[in-house]
């Protein structure tokens, strides 16, 4: 495999041998995942030693935005930033973190897809280095499908999912649902849908509030069309990694990263899962879409610029160490590059023996890019109301739903709402 650092940025860092230390600050899974590139790095920077802290999701963001506020005071020298909120960082706080083309992070460009830089990059700028992607997929029990009789290249859209879910209530008496849904707590199958159709909360510019658009209808009628057959179970994230626990939950859409989630939280279910992809809105329509991904960032205020840089690029632009986090800790990579490993043609025991993140990853290119913006938090806070309202109201007009939660959104937000 190969190992792309410039001779220019070595020779830069090989300055700083003497015994230093970066601090990284990440949560959950990313711990491991991350400590796991610094034996490399410290090959090529003997002497500096790296401490990875998991702080937990929210308290990594509140942190964050506490040390932006604070003018960069207590900031580790590299920070995980979830790509849905970066934009909140670089427009509240844009001094906060580095240009990373200073330390010659353009070079990084080429090397991931488009759609990942879209929030990552403040106009010129390059914030953050792409770390893992969420393309989405359909994970399903093997067993619970075959007992219902339900073939898995029979479901090509929506339309066949719910027919399948269907058939497992027929077969299990409606004990087990063909999957999950955050209702009242998340509206992330509404964003998966609405990705899927080319639409989001926002324009990609970021300046009009477009989930009023058609694509978000479409995503709207359709997950009422779901919930209505009653195919999918209602819970949160604990009730629905419950439901698995329990083989409650035949399927389960989410981003690629929740294979890993599963392996840890279901590990006596080795070997009876699958993944196949997700069903289009329509015949012949697009099958992807993202939940989530994150980033790496360097704060303006590390005295260890180059340092965090070389860390940054050895864990993320390496293809060995992200094969190995994709292997050992079920994050999806978004390195290009590795569409062409061989590893990817290997089967994955937990998942039946299917080399799962072939079609996985094969699928980065035809994400639709969207923009999180600096708003993202709000606008999401109005679609949980309006997801939950719109699926537990009357069949009525998706779009006069949207159109009232576009009105919503750009009160809060100043932005205008789209025509």
């Amino acid at each position: 495999m190969q190992r792309i650092f410039g001779t220019t940025l070595i020779a830069l860092v090989l300055a700083m041998a003497s015994a230093q230390t970066l601090t990284v600050w990440v949560w959950d899974i990313n711990k491991p995942a991350l400590e796991s590139t610094i034996s490399s790095f410290q090959e090529m920077h003997p002497g500096v030693e790296v401490v990875v802290e998991d702080l937990g999701n929210q308290n990594t963001y509140d942190r964050g935005l506490a040390g932006c506020a604070a003018g960069g005071f207590g900031m580790p020298d590299v920070y995980l930033v979830e790509n849905n909120e970066a934009e909140v960082f670089w427009t509240q706080f844009p001094d906060c973190f580095l240009d990373l083309r200073t330390v010659g992070g353009e070079e990084l460009l080429p090397l991931f897809p488009d759609f990942k830089w879209t929030e990552l990059t403040d106009g010129e700028r390059i914030m953050a280095v792409p770390y893992d992607s969420g393309p989405t997929a359909i994970f399903y029990r093997r067993d619970l499908y075959e007992q219902a009789g339900i073939d898995v290249d029979d479901i090509e859209t929506w339309d066949d999912f719910i027919a399948a879910g269907q058939a497992m209530n027929a077969a299990t008496d409606g004990a087990v649902k063909m999957g999950t849904v955050a209702k009242g707590a998340d509206d992330e199958w509404f964003r998966m849908l609405a990705n899927q159709a080319g639409c989001f909360y926002f324009d990609e510019d970021a300046t009009q509030v477009t989930v009023a658009q058609p694509g978000c209808v479409q995503a709207l009628e359709t997950l009422k069309r779901l919930y209505d057959a009653d195919v999918l179970a209602v819970g949160g994230w604990v009730e629905q990694i419950q439901l698995i626990q329990n083989s409650a939950a035949a399927s389960a859409l989410f981003g690629s990263w929740y294979g890993g989630v599963i392996q840890a939280e279901a590990p006596d279910q080795s070997g009876l899962w699958g993944v196949y992809l997700t069903p289009a809105l329509e015949p012949g329509g697009i099958r992807a879409s993202n939940l989530g991904g994150s980033a790496l960032a360097i704060p303006a205020s590390t005295q260890n610029p180059e340092l965090a840089y070389a860390f940054v690029v050895n864990a993320l632009a390496d293809e060995e160490n992200q094969l190995n986090i994709l292997e050992n800790f079920g994050l999806t990579p978004s390195l290009l590059s590795l569409l062409d490993a061989p590893e990817l043609d290997e089967p994955v025991e937990y998942f039946g023996g299917q080399a799962v993140w072939v079609d996985i990853l094969g699928t980065l290119g035809d994400v639709p890019a969207v923009a999180g913006t600096a708003f993202f938090q709000e606008a999401r806070e109005v679609m949980i109301g309006v997801v939950n309202s719109y699926l537990d109201g009357p069949s009525g007009s998706a779009e006069a739903a949207l159109q009232a939660a576009a009105q919503q959104i750009s009160r809060a937000t100043g932005l205008p709402v789209a025509d």
